[in-house]
Protein backbone atom coordinates (compact mmCIF):
# COMPACT_ATOMS: atom_id res chain seq x y z
CA UNK A 1 0.00 0.00 0.00
CA UNK A 2 0.91 3.74 -0.58
CA UNK A 3 2.10 5.73 1.69
CA UNK A 4 -1.02 9.04 2.96
CA UNK A 5 -0.06 11.97 0.87
CA UNK A 6 2.80 13.70 2.64
CA UNK A 7 4.69 16.95 1.62
CA UNK A 8 7.15 15.45 -1.19
CA UNK A 9 7.13 18.80 -3.89
CA UNK A 10 9.61 21.26 -3.31
CA UNK A 11 9.15 24.71 -2.04
CA UNK A 12 7.39 26.90 -5.17
CA UNK A 13 9.27 30.02 -6.01
CA UNK A 14 6.15 32.26 -5.22
CA UNK A 15 7.54 35.16 -3.46
CA UNK A 16 11.09 34.78 -3.94
CA UNK A 17 12.91 37.95 -4.21
CA UNK A 18 14.00 39.99 -7.11
CA UNK A 19 17.43 38.56 -8.33
CA UNK A 20 20.06 41.09 -7.02
CA UNK A 21 18.89 40.36 -3.43
CA UNK A 22 19.19 36.67 -4.28
CA UNK A 23 21.82 36.42 -5.60
CA UNK A 24 23.72 38.23 -3.06
CA UNK A 25 22.17 35.76 -0.57
CA UNK A 26 23.44 32.51 -2.82
CA UNK A 27 26.92 34.61 -3.47
CA UNK A 28 27.28 34.45 0.47
CA UNK A 29 27.00 30.24 0.31
CA UNK A 30 30.81 29.24 -0.12
CA UNK A 31 29.76 25.58 0.10
CA UNK A 32 27.52 25.80 -2.89
CA UNK A 33 29.71 28.08 -4.45
CA UNK A 34 32.37 25.05 -4.41
CA UNK A 35 30.18 22.59 -5.68
CA UNK A 36 28.42 25.01 -8.82
CA UNK A 37 32.03 25.47 -9.73
CA UNK A 38 33.02 21.78 -9.50
CA UNK A 39 30.27 20.36 -11.33
CA UNK A 40 30.38 23.12 -14.13
CA UNK A 41 33.75 22.96 -14.65
CA UNK A 42 33.41 19.25 -15.06
CA UNK A 43 30.57 19.03 -17.42
CA UNK A 44 32.10 22.08 -19.51
CA UNK A 45 35.06 19.56 -19.82
CA UNK A 46 33.31 16.83 -20.91
CA UNK A 47 31.24 18.50 -23.07
CA UNK A 48 33.86 20.48 -25.00
CA UNK A 49 35.38 16.64 -25.55
CA UNK A 50 32.24 14.99 -27.62
CA UNK A 51 31.81 18.11 -29.56
CA UNK A 52 35.22 18.22 -31.10
CA UNK A 53 34.65 15.32 -32.30
CA UNK A 54 32.10 16.17 -35.05
CA UNK A 55 33.20 17.43 -37.93
CA UNK A 56 31.24 20.46 -38.52
CA UNK A 57 29.72 21.00 -35.26
CA UNK A 58 28.11 24.96 -36.75
CA UNK A 59 26.43 22.99 -39.30
CA UNK A 60 24.44 20.39 -36.89
CA UNK A 61 23.43 23.38 -34.83
CA UNK A 62 21.84 25.36 -37.84
CA UNK A 63 20.38 21.91 -38.88
CA UNK A 64 18.85 21.57 -34.97
CA UNK A 65 17.59 25.67 -35.21
CA UNK A 66 16.03 24.88 -39.11
CA UNK A 67 14.06 21.88 -37.76
CA UNK A 68 12.85 24.00 -34.77
CA UNK A 69 12.06 27.00 -37.05
CA UNK A 70 10.10 25.26 -39.41
CA UNK A 71 7.61 23.85 -36.32
CA UNK A 72 7.45 27.26 -35.15
CA UNK A 73 7.08 29.02 -37.94
CA UNK A 74 3.79 26.47 -38.37
CA UNK A 75 3.22 25.17 -35.33
CA UNK A 76 -0.67 25.07 -35.32
CA UNK A 77 -0.08 22.47 -38.68
CA UNK A 78 1.68 20.33 -36.98
CA UNK A 79 0.05 19.85 -33.40
CA UNK A 80 -3.03 19.54 -35.62
CA UNK A 81 -1.00 16.93 -36.98
CA UNK A 82 0.55 15.62 -33.95
CA UNK A 83 -3.01 15.39 -32.31
CA UNK A 84 -4.42 12.76 -35.35
CA UNK A 85 -1.26 11.04 -35.58
CA UNK A 86 -1.62 10.62 -31.39
CA UNK A 87 -5.32 9.40 -32.03
CA UNK A 88 -4.57 6.83 -34.61
CA UNK A 89 -2.17 5.49 -32.56
CA UNK A 90 -4.94 4.84 -29.14
CA UNK A 91 -3.69 8.26 -27.46
CA UNK A 92 -6.27 10.79 -25.73
CA UNK A 93 -5.28 13.97 -26.62
CA UNK A 94 -5.66 16.88 -24.32
CA UNK A 95 -5.45 20.73 -24.61
CA UNK A 96 -4.73 22.97 -21.80
CA UNK A 97 -4.44 26.64 -22.37
CA UNK A 98 -2.93 27.13 -18.62
CA UNK A 99 -1.27 25.18 -15.39
CA UNK A 100 -4.91 25.01 -14.06
CA UNK A 101 -6.21 23.23 -17.14
CA UNK A 102 -3.33 20.86 -17.23
CA UNK A 103 -3.43 19.70 -13.54
CA UNK A 104 -7.18 19.48 -13.32
CA UNK A 105 -6.48 16.52 -16.39
CA UNK A 106 -4.20 14.85 -14.18
CA UNK A 107 -5.77 14.71 -11.10
CA UNK A 108 -9.17 13.74 -12.71
CA UNK A 109 -7.53 10.82 -14.56
CA UNK A 110 -5.58 9.78 -11.00
CA UNK A 111 -8.68 9.61 -9.58
CA UNK A 112 -10.53 7.84 -12.16
CA UNK A 113 -8.20 5.44 -12.11
CA UNK A 114 -8.50 4.93 -8.33
CA UNK A 115 -4.55 6.11 -7.88
CA UNK A 116 -3.82 7.53 -4.53
CA UNK A 117 -0.23 7.73 -6.12
CA UNK A 118 1.71 8.91 -9.09
CA UNK A 119 5.40 8.04 -10.25
CA UNK A 120 7.48 10.38 -12.69
CA UNK A 121 9.58 11.17 -15.10
CA UNK A 122 11.84 14.35 -14.66
CA UNK A 123 10.22 17.21 -16.14
CA UNK A 124 10.49 20.71 -16.41
CA UNK A 125 6.57 21.35 -18.16
CA UNK A 126 5.37 19.48 -14.92
CA UNK A 127 8.00 22.18 -12.30
CA UNK A 128 6.29 24.67 -14.52
CA UNK A 129 2.85 24.20 -13.86
CA UNK A 130 3.27 22.87 -10.19
CA UNK A 131 1.92 19.78 -10.80
CA UNK A 132 2.67 18.17 -7.79
CA UNK A 133 1.29 20.88 -5.63
CA UNK A 134 -1.92 20.07 -7.52
CA UNK A 135 -1.84 16.39 -6.99
CA UNK A 136 -0.96 16.95 -3.05
CA UNK A 137 -3.77 19.27 -3.18
CA UNK A 138 -5.80 16.39 -4.23
CA UNK A 139 -4.81 13.94 -1.89
CA UNK A 140 -2.19 11.86 -4.21
CA UNK A 141 1.51 11.67 -3.33
CA UNK A 142 4.01 12.33 -6.75
CA UNK A 143 7.09 11.06 -6.26
CA UNK A 144 9.78 11.86 -8.38
CA UNK A 145 11.91 9.06 -9.93
CA UNK A 146 15.19 10.76 -11.67
CA UNK A 147 17.87 10.62 -9.00
CA UNK A 148 18.74 14.43 -8.69
CA UNK A 149 15.22 15.30 -8.49
CA UNK A 150 14.66 13.08 -5.72
CA UNK A 151 17.19 14.09 -3.89
CA UNK A 152 15.71 17.56 -4.51
CA UNK A 153 12.16 16.41 -3.56
CA UNK A 154 13.66 14.45 -0.44
CA UNK A 155 15.54 17.48 1.05
CA UNK A 156 12.19 19.65 0.74
CA UNK A 157 14.57 21.76 -1.85
CA UNK A 158 14.17 23.20 -5.35
CA UNK A 159 15.47 22.53 -8.03
CA UNK A 160 18.51 24.83 -9.30
CA UNK A 161 19.94 22.78 -12.72
CA UNK A 162 17.75 22.18 -15.80
CA UNK A 163 19.76 19.38 -16.28
CA UNK A 164 21.21 18.26 -12.75
CA UNK A 165 18.43 19.95 -10.34
CA UNK A 166 20.52 19.35 -7.43
CA UNK A 167 23.88 20.34 -8.64
CA UNK A 168 23.89 22.95 -5.50
CA UNK A 169 24.20 19.58 -3.07
CA UNK A 170 27.50 17.56 -2.78
CA UNK A 171 27.49 13.67 -1.99
CA UNK A 172 27.87 14.25 1.73
CA UNK A 173 25.02 16.46 1.99
CA UNK A 174 23.04 13.59 -0.28
CA UNK A 175 23.98 10.52 2.07
CA UNK A 176 22.95 12.87 5.29
CA UNK A 177 18.96 13.42 3.46
CA UNK A 178 19.17 9.61 2.20
CA UNK A 179 19.84 8.53 5.69
CA UNK A 180 17.15 11.18 7.08
CA UNK A 181 14.39 11.30 5.00
CA UNK A 182 13.81 8.06 2.93
CA UNK A 183 12.10 6.28 5.78
CA UNK A 184 9.40 8.63 6.09
CA UNK A 185 8.03 7.95 2.49
CA UNK A 186 8.92 4.82 2.06
CA UNK A 187 12.08 2.64 1.89
CA UNK A 188 14.64 3.66 4.02
CA UNK A 189 18.17 3.82 3.52
CA UNK A 190 20.79 1.63 4.79
CA UNK A 191 22.13 1.78 8.37
CA UNK A 192 25.89 2.01 6.90
CA UNK A 193 24.77 3.97 4.25
CA UNK A 194 27.60 5.92 2.85
CA UNK A 195 28.52 8.82 0.34
CA UNK A 196 30.53 6.77 -2.10
CA UNK A 197 28.31 7.85 -5.04
CA UNK A 198 27.36 4.04 -5.89
CA UNK A 199 25.95 3.09 -2.39
CA UNK A 200 23.79 6.46 -2.83
CA UNK A 201 22.32 5.01 -6.12
CA UNK A 202 22.14 1.62 -4.68
CA UNK A 203 19.90 3.74 -2.04
CA UNK A 204 17.91 5.44 -4.51
CA UNK A 205 17.11 2.34 -6.94
CA UNK A 206 16.21 0.59 -3.81
CA UNK A 207 13.63 2.82 -2.31
CA UNK A 208 11.83 3.50 -5.97
CA UNK A 209 12.08 -0.05 -6.84
CA UNK A 210 8.96 -0.50 -4.42
CA UNK A 211 7.12 2.48 -5.86
CA UNK A 212 7.92 1.40 -9.38
CA UNK A 213 6.00 -2.04 -9.21
CA UNK A 214 3.13 -0.82 -7.45
CA UNK A 215 2.45 2.27 -9.13
CA UNK A 216 -0.99 2.49 -11.30
CA UNK A 217 -0.38 5.98 -13.08
CA UNK A 218 3.03 7.56 -14.24
CA UNK A 219 3.42 11.08 -15.46
CA UNK A 220 6.09 12.06 -17.90
CA UNK A 221 7.23 15.18 -19.94
CA UNK A 222 8.99 14.58 -23.60
CA UNK A 223 12.11 15.75 -25.00
CA UNK A 224 9.97 15.47 -28.31
CA UNK A 225 7.22 15.09 -30.23
CA UNK A 226 7.43 13.92 -33.67
CA UNK A 227 3.88 14.91 -35.85
CA UNK A 228 4.95 13.02 -38.78
CA UNK A 229 4.55 9.81 -36.60
CA UNK A 230 2.96 10.77 -33.30
CA UNK A 231 6.08 9.64 -31.49
CA UNK A 232 7.10 11.18 -27.82
CA UNK A 233 10.53 10.93 -27.37
CA UNK A 234 12.12 10.67 -23.81
CA UNK A 235 16.10 11.15 -23.05
CA UNK A 236 17.53 10.18 -20.24
CA UNK A 237 20.85 8.61 -17.84
CA UNK A 238 19.69 6.76 -15.38
CA UNK A 239 16.52 4.43 -16.52
CA UNK A 240 13.80 4.84 -14.26
CA UNK A 241 11.85 6.78 -16.87
CA UNK A 242 12.29 3.77 -18.76
CA UNK A 243 11.10 2.01 -16.15
CA UNK A 244 7.66 4.71 -15.42
CA UNK A 245 7.28 4.47 -19.33
CA UNK A 246 6.54 0.88 -19.17
CA UNK A 247 5.30 -0.49 -16.13
CA UNK A 248 2.02 1.69 -14.90
CA UNK A 249 -1.05 0.86 -16.31
CA UNK A 250 -1.92 4.41 -17.64
CA UNK A 251 0.60 6.85 -18.56
CA UNK A 252 0.17 10.50 -18.64
CA UNK A 253 2.43 13.02 -20.64
CA UNK A 254 2.47 16.80 -19.90
CA UNK A 255 4.23 18.04 -23.20
CA UNK A 256 4.54 22.04 -24.32
CA UNK A 257 3.51 22.54 -27.69
CA UNK A 258 7.28 24.10 -28.31
CA UNK A 259 8.18 20.53 -28.07
CA UNK A 260 7.07 19.22 -31.53
CA UNK A 261 9.18 18.43 -34.45
CA UNK A 262 7.54 17.83 -38.15
CA UNK A 263 9.30 14.59 -39.26
CA UNK A 264 11.02 11.81 -37.91
CA UNK A 265 14.57 12.72 -39.98
CA UNK A 266 14.28 15.96 -37.68
CA UNK A 267 15.33 13.91 -34.87
CA UNK A 268 18.41 12.77 -36.55
CA UNK A 269 20.47 16.51 -35.35
CA UNK A 270 18.73 16.49 -32.20
CA UNK A 271 19.37 12.87 -30.80
CA UNK A 272 23.36 14.43 -31.57
CA UNK A 273 23.04 17.94 -30.49
CA UNK A 274 21.10 17.27 -27.01
CA UNK A 275 23.12 14.30 -25.50
CA UNK A 276 26.75 15.85 -26.20
CA UNK A 277 25.30 19.70 -25.34
CA UNK A 278 23.83 18.22 -21.84
CA UNK A 279 25.91 15.47 -20.03
CA UNK A 280 28.97 15.37 -22.57
CA UNK A 281 28.18 12.15 -24.10
CA UNK A 282 27.21 10.83 -27.44
CA UNK A 283 24.52 9.42 -27.12
CA UNK A 284 21.94 9.35 -24.01
CA UNK A 285 22.22 5.47 -22.22
CA UNK A 286 18.48 5.43 -22.26
CA UNK A 287 16.29 7.38 -25.54
CA UNK A 288 12.66 5.27 -24.74
CA UNK A 289 10.22 6.44 -27.69
CA UNK A 290 6.54 5.53 -27.66
CA UNK A 291 3.87 6.17 -30.09
CA UNK A 292 -0.05 5.74 -28.25
CA UNK A 293 -0.93 2.34 -26.64
CA UNK A 294 -0.55 -1.29 -27.93
CA UNK A 295 -1.71 -4.55 -27.13
CA UNK A 296 0.15 -6.48 -24.33
CA UNK A 297 2.99 -3.29 -24.80
CA UNK A 298 3.13 -1.22 -22.19
CA UNK A 299 0.55 1.13 -20.82
CA UNK A 300 -2.99 0.65 -21.76
CA UNK A 301 -4.36 3.73 -21.15
CA UNK A 302 -2.21 6.80 -22.97
CA UNK A 303 -3.05 10.12 -22.50
CA UNK A 304 -0.84 13.68 -23.63
CA UNK A 305 -1.54 16.83 -22.75
CA UNK A 306 -0.44 19.68 -24.53
CA UNK A 307 0.13 22.66 -22.92
CA UNK A 308 0.29 26.08 -24.00
CA UNK A 309 0.72 28.63 -20.67
CA UNK A 310 2.18 31.38 -22.40
CA UNK A 311 3.73 29.58 -25.07
CA UNK A 312 1.54 31.15 -27.92
CA UNK A 313 2.93 34.43 -26.26
CA UNK A 314 5.93 34.37 -27.11
CA UNK A 315 5.30 32.60 -30.34
CA UNK A 316 3.98 36.05 -31.28
CA UNK A 317 6.96 37.88 -30.62
CA UNK A 318 9.29 37.58 -33.52
CA UNK A 319 12.68 37.56 -31.28
CA UNK A 320 11.50 36.24 -28.81
CA UNK A 321 10.15 33.15 -30.03
CA UNK A 322 13.50 32.01 -30.69
CA UNK A 323 13.40 30.56 -26.81
CA UNK A 324 10.84 28.23 -28.13
CA UNK A 325 13.86 26.31 -29.76
CA UNK A 326 15.18 25.31 -26.53
CA UNK A 327 15.45 21.93 -26.11
CA UNK A 328 16.65 21.78 -22.35
CA UNK A 329 20.51 20.83 -23.04
CA UNK A 330 21.35 23.15 -20.23
CA UNK A 331 24.62 24.11 -21.91
CA UNK A 332 23.50 27.95 -21.24
CA UNK A 333 24.30 27.40 -17.64
CA UNK A 334 27.20 25.27 -17.74
CA UNK A 335 28.89 27.76 -19.20
CA UNK A 336 27.56 31.37 -17.78
CA UNK A 337 29.63 33.22 -15.00
CA UNK A 338 26.81 34.17 -13.18
CA UNK A 339 24.99 31.03 -12.87
CA UNK A 340 27.88 29.08 -11.88
CA UNK A 341 28.38 31.66 -9.03
CA UNK A 342 24.80 32.36 -8.32
CA UNK A 343 23.43 29.06 -8.91
CA UNK A 344 19.67 28.41 -9.80
CA UNK A 345 17.57 29.20 -6.91
CA UNK A 346 18.34 32.95 -7.24
CA UNK A 347 16.31 33.09 -10.78
CA UNK A 348 13.04 32.57 -9.42
CA UNK A 349 12.05 29.79 -11.06
CA UNK A 350 12.19 25.86 -12.14
CA UNK A 351 13.91 27.47 -15.68
CA UNK A 352 17.05 29.58 -14.27
CA UNK A 353 20.58 30.36 -15.96
CA UNK A 354 20.80 32.53 -19.63
CA UNK A 355 17.40 30.96 -21.01
CA UNK A 356 15.64 30.98 -17.94
CA UNK A 357 16.49 35.19 -17.87
CA UNK A 358 14.75 35.65 -21.37
CA UNK A 359 11.79 32.61 -21.29
CA UNK A 360 10.75 33.53 -17.41
CA UNK A 361 9.54 36.95 -18.50
CA UNK A 362 8.19 35.75 -21.76
CA UNK A 363 6.05 33.29 -20.00
CA UNK A 364 5.32 35.14 -16.79
CA UNK A 365 5.39 38.95 -18.47
CA UNK A 366 7.10 41.29 -16.66
CA UNK A 367 5.01 42.70 -13.80
CA UNK A 368 6.88 41.15 -10.73
CA UNK A 369 9.92 42.42 -9.60
CA UNK A 370 11.56 38.87 -9.99
CA UNK A 371 10.42 39.10 -14.00
CA UNK A 372 11.79 42.58 -14.44
CA UNK A 373 15.18 41.80 -12.61
CA UNK A 374 15.88 38.49 -15.00
CA UNK A 375 16.92 40.34 -17.96
CA UNK A 376 19.97 41.92 -16.02
CA UNK A 377 21.07 38.65 -14.28
CA UNK A 378 23.64 38.72 -17.29
CA UNK A 379 26.96 40.18 -18.29
CA UNK A 380 26.23 39.40 -22.07
CA UNK A 381 29.40 38.17 -22.51
CA UNK A 382 27.51 35.89 -25.44
CA UNK A 383 28.91 32.79 -24.21
CA UNK A 384 25.32 31.42 -23.65
CA UNK A 385 24.84 31.94 -27.27
CA UNK A 386 28.43 29.97 -28.35
CA UNK A 387 27.35 27.07 -26.68
CA UNK A 388 23.23 26.80 -27.56
CA UNK A 389 22.74 23.91 -29.85
CA UNK A 390 20.08 25.32 -31.84
CA UNK A 391 21.79 28.94 -31.65
CA UNK A 392 19.36 31.19 -29.58
CA UNK A 393 20.43 34.56 -29.39
CA UNK A 394 20.17 35.01 -25.93
CA UNK A 395 22.21 38.35 -25.68
CA UNK A 396 20.03 39.67 -28.07
CA UNK A 397 17.04 38.91 -26.41
CA UNK A 398 18.33 40.18 -22.97
CA UNK A 399 18.86 43.03 -24.57
CA UNK A 400 15.23 43.47 -25.68
CA UNK A 401 14.03 42.57 -22.50
CA UNK A 402 15.47 45.24 -20.91
CA UNK A 403 14.41 48.05 -22.96
CA UNK A 404 10.66 46.60 -22.22
CA UNK A 405 11.29 46.74 -18.74
CA UNK A 406 12.68 50.34 -19.07
CA UNK A 407 9.48 51.49 -20.74
CA UNK A 408 7.55 50.05 -18.36
CA UNK A 409 9.24 51.89 -15.85
CA UNK A 410 11.21 49.02 -14.05
CA UNK A 411 14.69 49.88 -12.84
CA UNK A 412 14.01 53.31 -12.10
CA UNK A 413 17.40 54.50 -11.70
CA UNK A 414 18.74 53.35 -14.74
CA UNK A 415 15.87 54.96 -16.19
CA UNK A 416 16.23 57.64 -14.85
CA UNK A 417 19.69 58.27 -15.77
CA UNK A 418 19.46 56.83 -19.37
CA UNK A 419 16.16 59.58 -19.67
CA UNK A 420 19.17 62.58 -18.40
CA UNK A 421 21.42 61.45 -21.01
CA UNK A 422 18.95 61.55 -23.34
CA UNK A 423 18.26 65.65 -22.80
CA UNK A 424 22.01 65.88 -22.14
CA UNK A 425 22.82 64.23 -25.51
CA UNK A 426 19.60 66.11 -27.79
CA UNK A 427 21.19 69.55 -27.50
CA UNK A 428 24.79 70.43 -28.54
CA UNK A 429 24.65 73.33 -26.01
CA UNK A 430 24.21 71.30 -22.96
CA UNK A 431 26.53 68.35 -23.99
CA UNK A 432 29.10 71.11 -24.29
CA UNK A 433 28.21 72.14 -20.98
CA UNK A 434 27.83 68.77 -19.09
CA UNK A 435 31.64 67.82 -21.08
CA UNK A 436 32.79 71.42 -19.61
CA UNK A 437 31.33 70.41 -16.29
CA UNK A 438 33.20 67.26 -16.19
CA UNK A 439 36.85 68.51 -17.02
CA UNK A 440 36.39 70.55 -13.60
CA UNK A 441 35.67 67.03 -11.78
CA UNK A 442 39.00 65.47 -13.68
CA UNK A 443 40.77 68.73 -12.05
CA UNK A 444 39.95 68.32 -9.18
CA UNK A 445 39.78 64.14 -9.09
CA UNK A 446 43.66 64.39 -10.67
CA UNK A 447 44.94 60.92 -10.94
CA UNK A 448 43.17 59.11 -7.96
CA UNK A 449 40.76 56.28 -8.98
CA UNK A 450 37.22 56.51 -8.04
CA UNK A 451 35.49 53.63 -6.00
CA UNK A 452 31.97 54.77 -5.80
CA UNK A 453 29.41 57.46 -6.78
CA UNK A 454 26.59 58.12 -4.69
CA UNK A 455 23.40 56.48 -6.35
CA UNK A 456 25.23 54.41 -8.28
CA UNK A 457 26.18 51.72 -5.76
CA UNK A 458 25.11 48.71 -7.39
CA UNK A 459 26.72 49.96 -10.96
CA UNK A 460 30.35 51.29 -8.84
CA UNK A 461 30.26 49.26 -5.88
CA UNK A 462 31.52 46.20 -8.45
CA UNK A 463 33.59 48.37 -10.92
CA UNK A 464 36.17 51.50 -10.72
CA UNK A 465 34.05 54.45 -12.50
CA UNK A 466 36.49 55.69 -15.69
CA UNK A 467 38.29 59.02 -14.06
CA UNK A 468 36.75 62.40 -15.93
CA UNK A 469 39.20 63.82 -18.23
CA UNK A 470 40.89 66.87 -17.66
CA UNK A 471 40.17 68.16 -20.88
CA UNK A 472 37.10 67.33 -23.70
CA UNK A 473 38.07 67.15 -27.05
CA UNK A 474 36.25 70.60 -27.81
CA UNK A 475 38.76 71.88 -25.56
CA UNK A 476 41.80 70.26 -26.94
CA UNK A 477 40.59 71.26 -30.79
CA UNK A 478 40.45 74.94 -29.68
CA UNK A 479 43.36 74.81 -27.58
CA UNK A 480 45.27 73.15 -30.60
CA UNK A 481 44.15 75.55 -33.18
CA UNK A 482 44.67 78.57 -31.57
CA UNK A 483 48.41 77.38 -30.56
CA UNK A 484 48.92 76.28 -34.11
CA UNK A 485 47.63 79.02 -36.15
CA UNK A 486 46.47 77.88 -39.11
CA UNK A 487 48.28 74.54 -39.39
Amino acid sequence: MSAGPVQQTSPTFVGMPAFPEAAREALANTQQRANLHHATRTIRAKRAGVVGEIEDWEALRVSGAEAKDEALHHLGDYLEQLEASLTAAGATVHWARDAAEANAVVVEIARAKGADEVVKVKSMATQEIELNEALEEAGISAWETDLAELIVQLGHDRPSHILVPAIHRNRSEIREIFAREMGEVGRPAPDDLTDDPARLAEAARLHLREKFLRAKVAVSGANFAVAETGTLVVVESEGNGRMCLTLPETLVSVVGIEKVLPTWADLAPMLQLLPRSSTGERMNPYTTMWSGAHDGDGPQDVHVILLDNGRSHVLADALGRQALRCIRCSACLNVCPVYERTGGHAYGSVYPGPIGAVLNPQLRGTASEVDQSLPYASSLCGACFDACPVRIDIPEMLVQLRGEVAQQGGHRVESAAMSAAAWVLSDPRRLAAAQKAATVAGRLVGDRTIRSVPGLGAWSDARDVPTPPKETFRQWWERERAEGGDR
